[in-house]
């Protein structure tokens, strides 16, 4: 393992292979994010083919949530 700088501290490329990762952009995050609800929204929808009930009872349970939410 390399030595550390005096402060303990190892800038980008001192590590070797051990590099810090660099800062995700904004539009990588919304990118990554966009893809993740678009699985999560196609899962739902495959589950609610699979068990018609248990989803038949999940929109009740939001609808009735949704009544008696106050705003």
């Amino acid at each position: 393992m390399p030595d550390l700088p005096e402060n303990g501290r190892a800038t980008i490329g001192e590590l070797g292979p051990f590099r810090l990762p660099r800062p995700e952009t904004d539009a990588e995050r919304r990118r990554r994010r966009a893809q993740f609800l678009r699985d999560l929204a196609e899962a739902r929808q495959l589950r609610d083919r699979v068990q018609p009930r248990r989803a038949k009872a999940a929109r009740l349970r939001h609808a009735m949530r949704m009544r008696t939410f106050r705003w």
